[in-house]
């Protein structure tokens, strides 16, 4: 009979558990790491190093997925404020299942399956050390690709939605996005049908744009057009209500159509590409513009409001009215691919990779 490697046998024990803490020795995790800022494709390293023993607030988790977003490139490149320091192993959330916790950790149990609800952490690699306050226990049913995929795009979505409008959206209204093919489009486009809200989408008639329509359409979305199209329709009038939200993640052309489509006293939020864009304010002075990080959401909510949030999008993944952005899943070892392929269509595709830590 042939052995089966370390990493393995450890995995298929955790079903079972002798007491609170799993001594684990001599385990080794392969992760993607980085030590400098730069291009993907040249800076980020496949690399193997042992586990360290935990604190006594920490929790050891063998990750099983974990995806590969827009803003794992942007810090692997340095383009945002708020930079790891480094070397610092790749990813910003993911889902696991608790191998190990500390002595003082009272939150989670060997056993039990968690996501990251914090960013910044590195979640591309097999086993990962966390601080207790970092994990969030998630029901096992929840599928594995929207688990990996649960505490940023959905996230996101949701909170565009229901943060920046002086009334709450409600059923029958209308609002405009661009980038519409990207997670957080296509998260906006699921959460808003299943809150009776209609989508106008707008995405670049490129990268396959028939397949990109027949997705949106299928998932929910009420209109997609070209930028060409959205412009048009700007030009010649709406034959149907004009959305009260615009969510803006690229900004030019892209953002003037959707000030011109947006109705009177309208929100805009900035947020992703456009984060740090200037206001486009001359072109309508009666819009109420906001901008969105995530990061600064995780930072200043409270536990309260992200329990209620995750447990939302929960309820729609069991319902069956919220699936994972489309994905392909890719071995670690092949990570080059997977970079490549991001960073050469990242705008303008509705495929995501996810590293399935499952995958031998």
């Amino acid at each position: 009979m042939a052995l089966l490697p370390l990493g393995l046998l450890l995995l298929k024990s955790t079903k079972c558990y002798a007491s609170r803490r799993v001594p684990v020795r001599n385990l080794m995790s392969k992760q993607l790491v980085y030590s400098k800022f730069g291009d993907p494709l040249c800076v980020v390293k496949f690399r193997e190093s042992a586990i360290p023993q935990l604190g006594d607030l920490e929790v050891l988790v063998r990750m099983l997925a974990a995806p590969i977003n827009p803003a794992d490139i942007n810090t692997i490149q340095g383009l945002r404020p708020d930079l790891p320091n480094l070397p610092h192993v790749a990813g910003d959330e993911g889902v696991g299942d608790v191998m190990e916790i500390g002595a003082k950790v009272t939150y989670v149990e060997p056993g039990q399956r968690v996501v990251l609800s914090s960013r910044q952490l590195g979640t591309w690699r097999y086993y990962g050390i966390y601080k207790e306050k970092d994990v969030h226990k998630i029901p096992p049913n929840i599928p594995l690709a929207e688990a990996s995929m649960l505490t940023v795009a959905p996230v996101s979505a949701y909170r565009l939605l229901h943060d920046y409008k002086q009334k709450p959206l409600c059923s029958g209204q209308y609002i405009v996005q661009n980038g519409a093919n990207s997670a957080i489009g296509q998260s906006v486009i699921q959460i808003c049908k299943a809150m009776g809200v209609y989508t106008l989408n707008i995405v670049a008639n490129h990268c396959g744009y028939e397949s990109v329509k027949e997705h949106l359409l299928s998932i929910g979305a009420t209109k997609v057009y070209t930028l060409e199209e959205a412009e048009e329709l700007a030009c010649c009038g709406l034959s149907f209500q004009r959305p009260t939200l615009a969510l803006n993640c690229i900004g030019g052309r892209y953002e003037d159509v959707m000030l011109r489509l947006l109705e009177r006293c309208g929100d805009m939020v900035y947020y992703g590409g456009a984060y740090c864009l200037p206001v486009n304010q001359y072109m309508r002075c009666d819009v109420w513009f906001h901008r969105f990080r995530l990061s600064d959401w995780d930072e200043n909510t409270t536990n309260v409001e992200k329990e209620l949030t995750y447990k939302y999008i929960q309820e729609l993944i069991v319902m069956g009215k919220f699936n994972a952005p489309m994905y392909e899943p890719v071995m670690l070892k092949y990570f080059d691919y997977a970079l490549r392929n991001t960073c050469r269509c990242e705008a303008f595709s509705t495929l995501n990779y996810v590293f399935d830590f499952t995958l031998i």
